[in-house]
């Protein structure tokens, strides 16, 4: 690394101001134009302590990351405390509050119920096998990732590109095919970046789509390989880095196409119209769809997924060239379209071999037309204007009827990656560890959007975080995954690549 420059001293000084009693912090520059600071807070975290959390009753994801259930109500915490006090327990009821999102309302939240305070985990282990073996559930857990008050460690990382001085690239990678699943520090090295971070959200569950696949949209060489979710923001590259609200809009032989490269039927993070149970987008959810037509690319990378209704396979000038059952090969340079439903029998009724059916796809922000090089979903908003405006709920972050997922995904502290603007135009690439008491706690959306903000973002969305937060330099991983196996596979990196 170079010796640190005046901006990156500067940089270095506003990131422990922002995230205050700095400990330490470092800067470099890696290229003219891109530099990389590193912070870590003081400890701060003598008053922390190890409890267990009494869970609800709520279903079970296999997102690794998903928030267990935590809140109830008030008649239901009473209830429960006095279950475990009769058992023995030291139990107490806690109001969590909303936070100060830009849309939801004021007040509780809903209400916890935790057993003990313990100086070690060990003490908090034995107390959950306690409560298990009284009929109760519970999750041992640290009190600094309760949210902005419990303090407590950060380590943070930022990379700023200056678009008038940088003359590398910044670009979305979803290395050799959109689907499957790669890590950051993998991904970073075979392009040669100078620093890389995850992307955005994607699919990890087979039972959800195909693994690997962006959950929102995702471009990639110019070329759209997933749709957009309707509402959420995105990072849209070229020339000009810039955050906005995409759309998409796809056509087969006129007729709209839902989707592309995912498993007709079914839309992580919904958001499209006629999706079951909601047409809104809602985070970490797959909705169904009866009816769909869904486009594939050859950049997949694999085949198509088999199941029910037909597929088409078009060649290079969109002419189709057969019809069969869903589930084979794309061919190079083509696509194949599926049908599902009502969307099967149309395709049955069109694609007859010989046939051209032109594909059209397009995206628009703002009402218009537009071609970026490169777009990594993500959401919520967390600035705008230069302000803190998380827009929680209407980014599916607020689950109706379950007050427990944005306790545990927005108000507890959780490793974050975010990417903002200031306004000089410069991007703003930021990584905070978490989960791991007394090395790093990871931040709230409003923490990360506060950070943001003081960093001098005027726009700043978060991308995807928790276990796939990471950050490489030179291909090498330099931040500290929250996972016990280590760096996690992602679906997409952002990259800063070097002038070729």
């Amino acid at each position: 690394m170079k010796t640190p420059a005046p901006f990156v001293l500067a940089l270095s000084a506003a990131l422990t101001l922002a995230l205050s009693t700095p400990a330490s912090a470092a800067g470099a520059v890696l290229a003219p134009g891109l530099t990389v600071s590193t912070t870590v807070t003081g400890e701060g975290t003598g008053h922390n302590t190890w409890t267990v959390t009494a869970q609800v009753p709520g279903g079970s994801s296999p997102d690794p990351d998903a928030p267990p259930s935590a809140l109830g109500s008030r008649d239901h915490a009473d209830a429960l405390v006095t279950s475990l006090r009769g058992k023995g327990f030291a139990a107490r009821a806690e109001q969590v509050d909303w936070p100060a999102f830009a849309d939801t309302p004021r007040g509780a939240l809903g209400w916890r119920v935790r057993v003990g305070s313990f100086a070690d985990r060990a003490q908090a282990t034995a107390t959950a096998s306690a409560m298990t073996a009284n009929g109760f559930t519970g999750a041992v857990e640290w009190t600094g990732q309760d949210g902005p008050e419990a303090q407590g460690p950060q380590r943070v990382r930022v990379a700023v590109v200056d678009p008038r001085r940088f003359r590398g690239d910044v670009v979305a990678s979803h290395g050799e095919s959109v689907a499957g699943r790669r890590t950051t520090s993998a991904l970073s090295a075979a392009a040669g970046a100078l620093v890389g971070t995850n992307g955005g959200f994607f699919v990890i569950d087979p039972r959800d789509g195909i693994p690997g696949e962006p959950a929102g949209i995702g471009v990639y060489q110019g070329l759209l390989q997933s749709e957009a979710t309707t509402g959420r923001p995105a990072l849209l590259l070229g020339d000009r880095p810039s955050i906005g609200v995409p759309r998409t809009a796809l056509t087969v032989g006129g007729h709209d196409v839902n989707g592309v490269n995912r498993k007709p039927g079914l839309v992580r993070n919904c958001g499209e119209p006629g999706d079951v149970p909601t047409d809104r987008p809602l985070h970490d959810t797959t909705c169904t769809h009866p009816d769909e037509l869904v486009l594939f690319t050859p950049q997949l990378g694999t085949p198509t997924p088999a199941g029910a209704g037909v597929e088409a396979v078009l060649d290079a000038h969109d002419v189709v060239t057969a019809v069969r059952p869903a589930g084979g090969d794309v061919p190079a340079g083509g696509h194949t379209v599926q049908g599902i439903g009502a969307a099967a029998t149309w395709l049955s009724d069109h694609a007859r071999p010989g046939t051209r059916l032109p594909v059209g796809t397009r995206i628009f922000e703002a009402g218009r037309p537009i071609h970026p090089a490169g777009v990594v979903n993500g959401g919520p908003w967390l600035v705008r204007g230069g302000r803190v405006a998380v827009n929680a709920a209407a980014d599916g972050i607020v689950h109706p009827g379950d007050p427990s997922f944005v306790y545990g995904w927005g108000v507890k502290r959780n490793p974050r990656t975010m990417v903002g603007l200031d306004r000089q135009g410069r991007l703003l690439i930021v990584t905070a560890d978490g989960r791991q008491p007394g090395f790093a706690e990871g931040l709230s959306l409003i923490e990360g959007a506060k950070l943001m903000a003081r960093l001098g973002a005027v726009t700043a969305i978060n991308l995807d975080g928790g276990g796939s937060t990471a950050m490489a330099i030179d291909g090498k991983l330099v931040s500290s995954p929250s996972d016990a196996t280590g760096e996690r596979p992602v679906g997409d990196a952002l990259l800063v690549l070097p002038r070729r």
